[in-house]
């Protein structure tokens, strides 16, 4: 399958996304419309989207009546699906999967029921290239009318009066009413790469009588339609849902994939976690780093407090091992900063080394967190609430990754005990609450703390884990 531009590939496109909608389905996020009368047999619909966690039956578009249209991933096996609802009149579900949560995806439907050919009148489009094998492929019989654009409610992001809400990111979503394009209408082949699919701009398109184009550029009106008047009621979504983690700029994001035994519980696009009683873990992001200078913060949401402690952990992993041990008993090369105590520990080996820094300050709920490292000078900081802890840095000149890159990671020690971590990579929000007191050197990303911190080797801009900021420094 062709790449996508902004996960696989870190070179610029030209053409940027301004910014995504995150829709959480723990918070029942979606928008709604109701239609009016247009083409019910000749449309098309465009979206680019990047899931998260929850992995069930996930609704990304659906018109409100049976038989109708919906499009989600399906929770059996997580494929991709197109169906009138019972599936009686057409449904295509792939063969393929779609598991990954640090990738964006260009998903294509395009439908001609008036088309002779029985096999072209459902036309399906994954990065830019048809999608031809189906566990399924009922195709609708010729001048079918479907239950889009039929006058009646149109959602994105759940199934229509039920719940199956997606949990994820969406970017560009386009309907055009009254023609069925192919991809180049969309998106483009990179020139110089031919493997990697990239956006264009879609503003020039003819959308049609109910055709939209929702840019999610405007924060106060989420469901603006971008081409004219087809605006989307907004629901349960709100400013801080806007983030700049688009098709054109991946953004890190907490990793649910790879646990073994208990899995935490990840949210608000997989930049919330909860570990659960009965679990010691530790989490690490979607990208990992082998050069630059990169930042994270975070807050502490909540733990469970034993003997007068938070078993709260937060530091560097070089992730050479299978996900679902505490940084403190896990393998590979981990540094962390053990909030019951205040010290800087090392791992390698099966073997811990205590204390390379001690008396330094501890967490408690409510506490915001900070992580700077610095890999071209093999440098560690951490910081609490905008203050830098220690600013001589950990050295691990030395003690470089065994796998080349060092990923941010956030654990706990108490098995008894629960904690919940939010992150910010950049998406400018911390546990939903939008935060945008500072950018990131080059403007990418939005912080609560400044990102260029002194150190003593002097000032140092690091910056938001994104694959803009990766093309140049990473």
């Amino acid at each position: 399958m062709p790449l996508i531009l902004g996960t696989n590939s870190i070179k610029d496109t030209g053409y940027d996304v301004a910014n995504s909608l995150r829709f959480d389905d723990g918070s029942s996020d979606y928008l709604s419309q109701t239609q009016g009368s247009g083409n019910r047999r000749t449309f098309t619909i465009s979206a680019w989207v990047k899931r998260s966690s929850g992995f069930g039956n996930m609704n990304l578009i659906m018109s409100n009546v049976y038989p109708g249209i919906i499009v989600r991933f399906v929770s059996a096996d997580e494929s991709f699906q197109i169906y009138d609802g019972g599936g009686s009149s057409f449904q295509l579900r792939t063969n393929r999967v779609f598991r990954d949560v640090s990738a964006w995806y260009h998903l294509l439907i395009a439908v001609d029921t008036t088309d002779g050919t029985s096999g072209d009148r459902i036309k399906m489009y994954i990065n830019g290239t048809r999608e031809t094998s189906f566990q399924t492929a009922n195709y609708p019989s010729q001048n079918y009318d479907t239950g889009f654009n039929n006058g009646l409610e149109l959602n994105i992001g759940r199934e229509a009066g039920q719940s199956n809400y997606f949990d994820g990111y969406m970017s560009e979503v386009v309907v055009v009413d009254g023609q069925a394009l192919d991809p180049t209408s969309f998106g483009e082949f990179d020139s110089d790469s031919p493997t990697i699919w990239k956006p264009i701009d879609v503003s020039g398109l003819t959308f049609g009588t109910n055709g939209f184009y929702l840019d999610f550029e405007d924060s106060s009106a989420l469901g603006n339609d971008a081409a004219g008047s087809n605006n989307f009621t907004v629901n349960n979504l709100t400013a801080a849902d806007q983030t700049p983690d688009t098709c054109t700029n991946n953004f890190a994001t907490l990793n649910p994939l790879g646990f073994a035994g208990t899995i935490p519980t990840f949210s608000q696009g997989n930049l919330n976690v909860v570990v659960g009683v009965g679990a010691s873990l530790y989490s690490v992001p979607t990208i990992g780093v082998s050069s630059g200078k990169w930042y994270v913060e975070g807050e502490l949401e909540a733990a469970t407090i034993n003997s007068g402690t938070y078993y709260v952990d937060y530091g560097f992993h070089d992730r050479t091992d299978s996900l679902g041990q505490s940084l403190y008993v896990s393998d590979g090369r981990m540094f962390w900063l053990s909030s019951w105590d205040g010290k800087i520990n090392y791992r390698t080996g099966g073997s811990t080394t205590t204390g390379l820094v001690t008396g330094l300050a501890t967490l408690t709920p409510g506490d915001f967190f900070q992580l700077y490292l610095d890999m071209d000078n093999e440098l560690m900081y951490w910081g609490k609430n905008g203050s830098l802890l220690n600013s001589t840095g950990v050295s691990f000149n030395g003690k470089e990754s065994l796998t080349g890159e060092y990923f941010f990671a956030f654990g706990d020690q108490y098995t008894n005990g629960s904690h919940e971590y939010a992150v910010n990579f950049g998406q400018g929000s911390i546990d939903g609450t939008a935060v945008s007191n500072y950018n990131d050197a080059n403007g990418y990303g939005n912080f609560k703390y400044n990102p260029t911190v002194t150190t003593d080797e002097g000032s140092k801009d690091f910056l938001a884990l994104c694959t803009k900021n990766l093309a140049e420094y990473g």
